[in-house]
């Protein structure tokens, strides 16, 4: 059976960051991620962390205004200096949270800009990130995003992925897959996961299209997870949808591999 991670950032809204927390563990979820816990005090996520005994098994890197309609910092040329004290924000927050992995995302290319030397700019800035995330023993990941939710995304598809993975061989780099995203961008996860599974160290889901709760959609979760567990993956599986109603109504697909 995949492990279960629950992404508090998108689940139980109503909440807050701490008592999210508290309150996946007693829906039963094995893990915890988050995506961008730096405007939250990270000693009260460690002691809802601990209080529950779940690890933390993902978070991301900050992105600066990436979600906000901007360009982000990782690949922008002209935003070195701010991708730079990200690190060090990521790296004081994971030393409280201590994640396993860490994902960084890409930024956005501007209509006019030439991808080339933006890419060429995000491996010199994995390569820096790797410098703190293997020493604290965390792994990196990096994770391909539709252009469609966010037109110029520097890494799109996991062709693009791949290829900087393979380009970095001295570092443990894994692609963050998502089921939503990649549907979007290359179609039916069932058939692109077990083509690249050595490749990936972590999986999300949510619907297509709306990026809600499995069974709104297109997306055949059933099918889904019963792969995953053929497959040789030994990450985790992470829920990160928008519920459309209360979380604890949209735990069907949990309770039903239990």
């Amino acid at each position: 059976m995949p492990r279960f991670s629950a992404n508090v950032s998108t689940l139980f809204p109503e909440l807050e960051m701490p008592a999210r927390i508290l309150r996946a563990a007693e829906c039963g979820f094995d893990a915890i991620e988050l995506q961008f816990p730096y405007d939250q005090d990270p000693l009260a996520l460690r002691a809802a962390l601990d209080r529950t005994g779940l690890p933390l098994v993902l978070m991301n890197l900050p992105a600066g205004d990436l979600l906000r309609g901007g360009q982000g910092l990782a690949g922008i040329p002209g935003r070195e200096a701010a991708f730079a004290e990200a690190l060090e924000q990521a790296r004081y927050h994971a030393e409280i949270l201590r994640p396993r992995a860490m994902n960084l995302l890409a930024g956005r290319a501007a209509a006019a800009q030439d991808p080339a030397p933006c890419l060429a700019l995000l491996r010199e800035q994995l390569l820096r990130a790797a410098e703190f995330t293997e020493t604290a023993g965390i792994r990196l990941l990096i994770e391909a995003v539709n252009t469609i939710d966010l037109p110029g995304f520097l890494v799109a598809d996991t062709r693009t992925a791949i290829g900087l993975i393979e380009q970095l061989p001295q570092i443990d780099l894994r692609l963050q897959y998502d089921c939503y995203h990649m549907a979007l961008m290359e179609g039916d996860p069932l058939q692109r996961l077990p083509q690249i599974i050595d490749r990936i160290g972590h999986i999300q889901f949510s619907d297509v299209p709306g990026r809600t709760e499995p069974g709104l959609g297109r997306l055949d979760f059933e099918a889904i997870f019963d792969l995953v567990d053929t497959l040789d993956y030994a990450g985790w599986v992470g829920a990160e949808y928008f519920p459309t109603i209360r979380t604890e109504q949209t735990l069907g697909w949990l309770q039903a591999r239990r």
